[in-house]
This record gives structure tokens, C-alpha cells and sequence, in this order.
């Protein structure tokens, strides 16, 4: 295992998915690779989140239509947006940024950027789970979305009919896929519409073991811990000190540490304006709940809920401020009673969950070389498209580290984007 008085090819903060595809990319190229992560990140955005693929989402949510939205989707008001009074100090700054990111030149930057990642997004993870032999963890049934009114559902079918989707597809539900998830829930279903292109991951759980394992199996190492700070050597190599004693240096250094990521960028001239973006879900067993129904996002309530192999869960909430503010429990009785009005088999005894997305103020990821130290790499800030981009950020990175041109564009994932404005 590394230590201070050896040095490793290449470090990977971050044990999520971004930081595993890293690893794993590099490795794969043949750079002795050690992975320093929490021992477990199970509770992280990376597992915590609703498993969906989402190639659809290539409209950031820094734009004038979330700004004008938003007094609507306040908490407050029954939506899933919160900005809590005591983190005014983390979210204040953040809105303002956004509003400067959601001008219309800045946005259709955005878009054409996210819509040139997002059409690698399934190719990338067909590849990873083939590399780690877990072919069926990867489903591309698509996702429904589901309104509960007839007004809501005319909106919401004008809307999806004009957005960009990418390389995804949206069509009107069927009747039987109508009846068929009208059949489950107790509330009338008004409307519906059926994407193709995206996906889901079956098992959350399953798919962090099989790559972790194959992480090792390829002759990586990992350490439970965390770094506190980075500095460069004299040799031109980056020492990495650690919280639980000692040093790793390596000849590269990917910072992958989700939220934490800006902690260890800032200290070195990086400007990072990085927010905890917090999500919520419960989630039980699933009798009489389709273990192949992609899915479903009931829009009316902002919720998606997906049949894991471990059960069926329920996702919610956009919640602004820092990673170690406690969780919210009137987000857990919302879901619940937004679950109790659909009848969905998630009963008060569903484990609960809150897990920090790492978010950019104009909604695009930073994924990139530091102009700092050419050894210091970057890949962090994916918002809600933290599994959608996993493993083709991870084979960005490996192309940027190796010299090989990468797959996209990343002058937009820059991280001095934010030092230009």
C-alpha cells in the first residue's frame, strides 16, 4: 500500500461512482492506481440516488424557466425545493451565481455541452459493466413520467414535446402502460409519457461491490481515510496527507471527493463555488410492485420511485446548503405521505436516507487538468448527473492523464470557468 515513503502512479479521492470509473480507467491504462475513500460510500449521492440514467437531461437547471419556477416549487408551498434560513451563508451566494449562469448565451453553452456528454453517457456505461462483468446490472427499459391531472398532464406532455432530450425519445403512454401503473397506485392517472434511451441501475449495492472488486482484481489498491490537503513537491510529485496520519504521494492526483472536492481544490488557488445540494429517500420491500416496471416519476409530487432488486424506492427534494448540516425529517414525512396517498408498498418502517449532490452554480460538472499542477486532475460537481456520467467521466480522465484526446469537449467542464467571470 502507498505510504509517505513511496509513491503511487496515480491517487483517486473518492470512492462514488465518478471516483470508482476514474480509478478503474487509470488502472486500466496501466497506472498503478491506490483509491483513498471512506471506508464505506454506500450512504453517498453515488448509491443514494433514484439509480436513474438519465440521458434525457441535457437542458441545465441554471436557466430563466427554473428561476421564474421557482417560488412555486418552494418547500413551503408543497414543492421540492428548500432553502433553509440557517444556510442563507451557503445558498445565497450560489443563487446569485446561478442567476448570472442562466443567461440565454450561458445556457445554450450549457446545453450543447451537457447534450455532447450525455450522448456518450449509455455507450460509456455498456462498456463499464461489460469490463466489470455486470452486464445485468445495466436495464434500458427507459422511465415513465406520470400526471395525476388532466391540466397537469397537458403541460407536462407540451413541455417534454418541446424540450431537448438528446439521444433519448418520449412518446405517449400507451393504454395498457397507463392501466398498468394506474393499477398500483390509488390516485387517478390523467397522463403519461414513456422515454426510451435512458436507463437504470438494478442494484445500487451490487454494483459498488462489483467495482470495488474489480478495482482490486485489476491490481489497484484502496485505503479506507480521507485527505486533508494537497501540496506539491519538489520532485514535481503531489503529497497527499492523510486525516488518519501520514502521507501518499503520487505521480497523479485525481480529485473526485464529490461535495468535498472544493476543500481540497480551494487552498491551492482554485476557485470552487460548490454546494451541497441534498437529497432525499425511503425505501422498503416491494410487494406487488413489478420488478420490471422502469421508473416512474409522478411529477405532479416532483418523485421518482424505482423498483431496486432491494426494494422499491422513493426520491425527492432539492435541498441547498452544507454536507454536515443534519438532515430535515419533514422531508422523510412527505415522501412517506406522498407514498401513503399512492398507496405504494413503502410502510413507516422504509429505511431513510439524505445524501449531498455536489453542485456547480451553472449546473455542468468540473471535470478537467489544474492549471496549477499538471499532475492534479479533477472530476467532480455532476449534480443530479452523477451516475448518468460516471463512467464516461472516468474515461475522460484516464484519456486526460494518458495524453489521449478525450471523447468530448471538456473546455466547458473547465474549472477556471469560474475564475473568468
Amino acid at each position: 500500500m502507498p505510504n509517505g515513503n513511496s509513491q503511487c502512479g496515480a491517487l483517486v479521492i473518492g470512492g462514488g461512482i465518478v471516483g470508482l470509473s476514474c480509478a478503474l480507467a487509470l488502472q486500466s491504462r496501466g497506472i498503478a492506481t491506490h483509491l483513498v475513500a471512506p471506508a464505506s460510500m454506500i450512504g453517498t449521492a453515488s448509491w443514494g440516488n433514484a439509480g436513474h440514467i438519465a440521458t434525457e437531461q441535457v437542458e441545465p437547471l441554471a436557466s430563466l424557466g427554473t428561476v421564474r419556477s421557482l417560488p412555486r416549487r418552494l418547500f413551503a408551498r408543497g414543492g421540492p425545493v428548500s432553502l433553509p434560513p440557517g444556510e442563507v451563508g451557503a445558498w445565497l451566494p450560489f443563487a446569485l451565481r446561478l442567476l448570472a449562469a442562466a443567461r440565454p448565451s450561458s445556457f445554450r453553452r450549457g446545453s450543447a455541452a451537457l447534450a455532447a456528454g450525455l450522448a456518450e453517457a449509455m455507450p460509456a456505461w455498456r462498456r463499464l459493466v461489460r469490463q466489470i462483468g455486470a452486464e445485468d446490472l445495466l436495464a434500458e427499459d427507459g422511465h415513465f413520467v406520470m400526471w395525476e391531472s388532466a391540466a397537469s398532464a397537458a403541460r407536462g406532455r407540451a413541455s417534454w414535446a418541446s424540450a431537448p432530450i438528446g439521444t433519448a425519445t418520449v412518446r405517449d403512454a400507451t393504454g395498457d402502460e397507463l392501466a398498468r401503473i394506474g393499477s398500483l397506485v390509488r390516485v387517478p392517472i390523467a397522463g403519461g409519457v414513456r422515454f426510451t434511451g435512458s436507463g437504470q441501475i438494478a442494484d445500487p449495492t451490487a454494483l459498488a461491490a462489483a467495482l470495488e472488486a474489480a478495482l482490486l482484481a485489476a491490481g489497484a489498491t484502496r485505503r479506507a481515510g480521507q485527505v486533508l490537503a494537497l501540496a506539491q513537491r519538489d520532485d514535481g510529485s503531489i503529497e497527499a496527507t492523510l486525516a488518519q496520519g501520514g502521507a501518499i504521494v503520487a505521480k497523479r492526483v485525481v480529485v473526485a471527493g464529490g461535495a468535498a472536492s472544493g476543500d481540497l481544490l480551494r487552498p491551492l488557488g482554485h476557485r470552487v463555488p460548490l454546494i451541497a445540494e441534498r437529497g432525499y429517500h425511503i425505501q422498503s420491500e416491494a410487494p406487488g410492485w413489478p420488478a420490471t416496471l422502469p421508473p416512474v416519476v409522478f411529477e405532479d409530487r416532483a418523485m421518482i420511485v424505482t423498483r431496486f432488486r432491494t426494494g422499491l424506492r422513493a426520491a425527492s427534494f432539492t435541498e441547498f446548503g452544507a454536507v454536515a448540516t443534519p438532515a430535515d425529517p419533514r422531508k422523510w414525512a412527505r415522501l412517506h405521505a406522498h407514498a401513503s396517498d399512492l398507496g405504494l408498498p413503502i410502510g413507516e418502517d422504509a429505511a431513510r436516507w439524505m445524501g449531498a449532490r455536489p453542485t456547480l452554480p451553472d449546473y455542468l460538472p468540473a471535470i478537467g487538468r489544474s492549471r496549477r499542477m499538471a499532475n492534479l486532475f479533477y472530476a467532480f460537481g455532476h449534480q443530479h448527473l452523477g451516475l448518468t456520467l460516471g463512467p464516461l467521466t472516468g474515461e475522460l480522465i484516464g484519456a486526460l492523464a494518458t495524453g489521449d484526446a478525450p471523447a468530448v469537449r471538456l473546455e466547458p467542464f473547465d474549472l477556471d470557468r469560474f475564475e473568468r467571470r
